[in-house]
């Protein structure tokens, strides 16, 4: 189901303050995140949405970012650095087996997976490592790109997700995404 990895110097264009005016962060997470949670990100980036998940978290929340390229997370720790949120955020390299969490069993409030499930190589051992992240009751957003995802393949996901103890318990679509809230039972 893997296709290719977005490369590493559009992160730069996906970080540009043009794109809120269609994805607007706080919008988006605010729903979700609240003072004092542990967030996790896969597939950050260069933090596009990182950023604001360490002002929602405040001083005494954690995310955690993930991306398989070193220069994604460069740029990330950069930026971070730049908004004085730097102490927030902690930046993991992916491995090729899956997620560099196991330390965070159980303590994970939040994930956001934002047009990423699509480009994993095993997206059913990337749900396994998310379950095995999220405390109970722990939320993941999913968002996928229309185009780039049909209908079948979004439904492949859940269906994977399902099987890994993750169930919807909201779904929206937008002309440009298809959207779930995953909750860990």
């Amino acid at each position: 189901m893997a296709k290719s990895v977005c490369p590493w110097w559009l992160g730069c264009f996906l970080t540009s303050p043009i794109r809120r005016l269609w994805q607007n962060p706080k919008e988006i997470l605010r729903p979700f995140v609240t003072d004092g949670m542990t967030v996790l990100e896969p597939g950050c980036g260069m933090g596009f949405f990182t950023l604001e998940l360490a002002r929602l978290v405040g001083d005494q929340g954690k995310v955690v970012a993930v991306d398989i390229q070193p220069r994604m997370l460069q740029g990330l720790n950069r930026r971070a650095r730049r908004a004085g949120l730097g102490q927030r955020i902690e930046t993991r390299l992916a491995e090729e087996k899956g997620l560099p969490t196991r330390d965070l069993s159980g303590q994970v409030d939040f994930a956001l997976a934002f047009w990423v499930v699509h480009e994993l190589p095993d997206v059913e051992r990337f749900f396994a490592d998310l379950h095995e992240s999220l405390r109970p009751g722990g939320k993941v957003l999913v968002t996928e790109p229309r185009g780039h995802v049909s209908q079948s393949s979004f439904t492949e996901e859940l269906e994977l997700a399902s099987r890994n103890g993750l169930h919807v318990s909201s779904r929206t679509e937008t002309r440009s995404s298809f959207s779930v809230v995953l909750e860990r039972a």
